[in-house]
């Protein structure tokens, strides 16, 4: 037993100790008292306890410790009956236990230095750290930031958690202004950026999602992508259209990952091999120019992971295979942009290296047209799966520099495919997820029932404002009651007028749906497990140290997109260019 355990232990049974000793004095008392009969007894020990009692010290006789003994055992058992047998009271609780949380309860979850933290608030701030003093206090880094229009996602929170500058970060950018206001803060900072443009791929650097398929598996993530995020779909039930699609896309890009040139390997190949397959009804026999390949290919490996999936579209006969390419065609229209095919012909991005080195990546895209959005679905879907297998192939299960994800108006890049299953398990490998929503609603319309899931991984939730119903119901309802007094008086008139007043307790919603949709615009909640919840002012990004490099804080310090992609050499596949090796030495002897 350790001596915190003996302490607590000693300090519980002290008052019996001491009541044991005290009763020894009376048993002294009783054993000097005259007499046989216990009236005799009774008459006598009022002499006899002034004598027993001169002594401060306890009786040692044996008789006498044996009824201090059962004294300080007797009570000890009745106060153990009484406790169990006790009424639960709560008073001031009976309803409900909620209110608002204070400094101390989120003092131990906060780094000591301020760059070392998550902002969350204006007051309360989450360690970067996985791994605090006490484990108790650790905390996954996802955050769920609901708000709605107008009610300061940006400004009062992505902003200021991007000028902490502690991470690698990968931002959803809807029409590109936060790189704009944030982009020299960054690189005064040290920071290497990258920029995808889905609205001008003519500012955008490349993107080839083919440049990270490793294996079949890849092959299957990427097309599984494709499928959830392009237009042109099936209709809701009809699943064969939609599986077969997958066989041809699968097995076309199996054939160009392994026998394609480097140069070929995009989506403007695939394109172009779709464009060339000519089905005719009438002539089941005819072999079109892809087929040609895959016999080919058939005849060096039958085996080859492309040619199984070709052998399996092609048992569709002539009729239904056109459907599938009319289908294809649909769904890959947006590759016919001669923009896009230049955009996703090679790869500028290396998503496999922000773990690496601090990067901020930005993902451009149109908060109107959603045509293209399709594009940053693929980026997070292999980032995550890339960052994944780094940490645990390279850097044995933890990347050395965190990579967080703030993914503004997430519901509008589209569904990103395991998404409930990833939120669970980027964590340890020092990769965290910030949604930020209007609604909550919009992320059960894209991911049904799996909605929850995702919501239950964020161990932090802020509420900046909004109006939309079910929001403002779930929060009212994960905030809790508390128990409120009341009273009610009344009045009877009659030949005489009485007066009444009668107090009672009710429950009574923390804040209720009214409360929540009048909040005020420069408060939030703010929710983290296992404590409660803040209601805080939201952060005052004037206040943050990196302000000053803001272009909210000097125009001049507004980023230029133009001019730092034009700084970058660029190399074309059939260009020549001289390399040249620069050999130092030391001549002087």
């Amino acid at each position: 037993m350790t001596t915190k355990k003996l302490t607590k232990l000693l300090a519980l049974y002290l008052p019996y100790i001491l009541l044991g000793l005290v009763a020894t004095n009376f048993g002294e008392a009783w054993r000097l008292a005259e007499g046989k009969e216990l009236g005799d007894k009774i008459m006598s020990i009022v002499g006899t306890l002034p004598l027993a009692f001169a002594n401060p010290l306890p009786s040692l006789h044996p008789l006498d410790l044996l009824i201090g003994f059962f004294c300080g055992a007797g009570l000890r058992l009745a106060v153990y009956l009484r406790s169990k047998n006790a009424k639960k009271y709560r008073h001031g609780m009976e309803y409900g236990s909620a209110r608002w949380g204070t400094p101390k309860d989120i003092e131990p979850f906060q780094a000591p230095k301020f760059a070392d933290n998550i902002i969350l608030t204006k007051t309360e701030r989450l360690m970067m750290s996985n791994r605090p003093p006490d484990p108790k206090n650790a905390r996954n880094k996802n955050v769920l930031v609901v708000g709605g229009s107008g009610s300061g996602k940006t400004r009062f929170w992505l902003k200021p958690n991007l000028l902490q500058c502690h991470s690698s970060y990968v931002v959803t950018d809807p029409k590109g202004s936060i790189v704009v206001e944030c982009g020299n803060a960054l690189l005064k900072n040290g920071y290497k950026l990258k920029i995808l443009n889905t609205i001008n791929f003519k500012k955008s650097m490349h993107y080839n999602p083919f440049s990270y398929i490793h294996s079949e598996k890849d092959i299957l993530k990427l097309v599984t992508c494709l499928i959830a995020n392009t237009t042109g779909q099936g209709k809701s039930g009809d699943e064969f259209w939609t599986n077969a699609e997958k066989l041809l896309y699968m097995a076309l890009i199996g054939y160009i990952h392994y026998e394609a040139p480097e140069e070929e390997q995009n989506f403007g190949t695939m394109l172009e091999m779709l464009n060339s397959m000519e089905v005719r009804e009438d002539d089941e026999e005819f072999k079109n120019p892809v087929d040609c390949l895959f016999d080919e290919l058939k005849a060096r490996d039958p085996g080859h992971f492309a040619v199984r999936q070709y052998a399996k579209y092609k048992l569709a006969a002539g009729k239904t295979a056109k459907s599938i390419l009319v289908s294809c065609g649909a769904r890959l229209a947006p590759f016919d942009i001669a923009e896009l095919r230049e955009v996703t012909s090679r790869d500028e991005l290396a998503l496999d290296t922000l773990g690496d080195r601090k990067t901020a990546l930005f993902l451009i895209m149109s908060d109107t047209d959603s045509t293209f959005n399709f594009l940053i679905s693929m980026v997070y879907t292999q980032l995550f799966n890339l960052l994944c297998e780094k940490a645990d192939d390279v850097y044995g299960g933890r990347l050395p520099v965190h990579v967080r994800c703030l993914i503004d108006e997430c519901p509008n890049i589209g569904q990103i495919p395991n998404l409930e299953k990833l939120m669970a398990t980027i964590r340890s490998r020092e990769i965290s997820a910030c949604l930020v929503l209007q609604a909550q609603s919009q992320l059960k319309a894209l991911y049904k029932d799996n909605a929850d899931t995702i919501i239950g991984n964020c161990d932090s939730r802020l509420f900046l404002g909004g109006s939309e119903p079910s929001t403002l119901k779930e929060l009212s309802q994960s905030l809790g009651k508390e128990t409120i007094d009341t009273y009610n008086t009344g009045e009877s008139r009659g030949r005489e007028t009485s007066h009444s007043l009668n107090y009672q307790k009710l429950g009574r919603e923390l804040m209720s749906v009214d409360d929540l949709a009048t909040l005020d615009g420069g408060k939030c909640i703010l929710q983290v497990r296992g404590l409660r919840p803040f209601l805080s002012d939201k952060y005052d990004i004037t206040k943050h140290p990196n302000y000053k490099y803001l272009s909210d804080a000097d125009p001049k310090n507004t980023f230029d997109v133009e001019k730092y992609m034009s700084r970058r050499l660029k190399l074309k596949a059939d260009e020549e260019y001289d390399v040249y090796e620069i050999d130092e030495t030391d001549d002087e002897t």
